[in-house]
């Protein structure tokens, strides 16, 4: 019985994680984050800055990430005009791979590529799919790991008031 209760008791728990929203961020600095995308331009972070940037790590063999990203593009789309930027950085894959998959489910928004990981272990992205919120100010502002619905009104929320401040 008490095997069946711890069971029923992190099935819960699971379940409970993957339905949250944004969890604010208390993990410290912002990490560098400078990449080249699959065009080859650079990308950097800072160059960002005054914008929301929406930092998503993922990669094309991880389901739940390829789930998510038409809600990540529904996102990026309901907030044209708005300073937002949505950054996918893809996790060691080989290019033709990614292009791949883009033929499949076209992005309008940089896909960035760490080839050897060290940006998404700076950023502590050990689980995939791992997103981070950073702020106008570029601190990170909300971190998500798993899927989730980025189209939801209440995270289209939470970005649109980061947006405000």
């Amino acid at each position: 019985m008490r095997i069946f209760l711890g069971v029923l008791l992190c099935a819960f728990l699971v379940a409970a994680a993957g339905a949250q929203d944004l969890r604010p961020w208390a993990g410290g600095a912002t990490p560098p984050l400078t990449l080249r995308d699959l065009e080859g331009r650079p990308h950097r972070l800072e160059d960002y800055r005054g914008k929301v940037i929406l930092v998503n790590f993922w990669a094309t063999w991880c389901e739940p990430c390829r789930e998510e990203m038409p809600s990540i593009r529904k996102l990026r789309q309901s907030l044209a005009g708005e300073p937002f930027m949505v950054l996918a950085v893809n996790l060691a894959e080989p290019e033709s791979r990614i292009k791949h998959y883009l033929e499949k489910v076209p992005l309008d928004f940089p896909v960035l590529l760490d080839r050897d990981t060290a940006v998404a272990k700076a950023w502590g992205a050990r689980i995939l799919p791992a997103t981070f919120i950073v702020g106008p100010d570029g601190l990170i502002h909300f971190s998500h790991t798993g899927e989730l619905d980025w189209s939801k009104d209440s995270v289209r929320k939470r970005i649109v008031a980061t947006l405000r401040r």
